[in-house]
């Protein structure tokens, strides 16, 4: 059974549940669909060539250092998890210690995984609202990540989020480090420019 939606819809009254929400999902692949803990679908527009390509960046670096240190799995964008507060969401990058992926069914890593990522990084896009996404990156700790970096490439900054502290704001360039949730893991950023 394919699940459609019309060009108009009411998100903010949508009730699915998580089965529907996955069928959703599956039978519309052009969509990217996120889900917040009260239910709302939310639509992601798809990222320009200079966000598109930073992310990449971003997430190369952190495959290789993981693909050296076999410590985790690497995740794209392309992820949906299922968070433990009961929204579905897709970081731009995520990674999970090995241990706590492999503590998951084979069915569970198949579908949207129900677990929260260790680690995040989500990047402003030109047609992102900072403050929906501080809201996400704090909800990502109230799931359990426990530590996301948000880059701002129009101000130059990348906030810093850590389990039971305050956020950090770090001015570009900067080297960051992935402390103890990522043990090595050294990632310098330069200003973003406008190509």
């Amino acid at each position: 059974m394919e699940l459609t939606l019309p060009l108009m819809v009411d998100i903010q009254h949508v009730h699915l549940t998580d089965d529907q929400f996955y069928q959703l999902c599956i039978h519309n692949p052009e969509l990217v669909i996120e889900r917040n803990a009260k239910g709302v679908l939310i639509f992601m527009s798809p990222v320009g060539g200079d966000s598109g390509n930073r992310e990449m960046d971003l997430g190369g670096e952190l495959y290789v250092w993981n693909k050296q240190t076999q410590l985790g799995k690497v995740f794209s964008s392309s992820t949906l998890f299922k968070l433990p507060g009961g929204s579905d969401r897709s970081p731009d990058v995520a990674w999970i210690e090995l241990s706590r992926w492999q503590a998951l069914t084979p069915e569970q890593r198949k579908r949207f995984p129900p677990i929260a990522p260790d680690f995040v990084i989500e990047l402003r896009s030109r047609t992102d609202d900072l403050t929906t996404l501080q809201e996400k990156m704090q909800e990502y700790l109230d799931s359990g990540v426990r530590l996301g970096w948000l880059f701002n490439p129009q101000d130059q900054q990348v906030k810093v989020y850590r389990q039971g502290q305050d956020k950090e704001v770090k001015s570009l360039p900067v080297q960051l480090s992935g402390e103890a949730v990522l043990p090595g893991f050294i990632l310098q950023v330069d200003p973003f420019t406008d190509e």
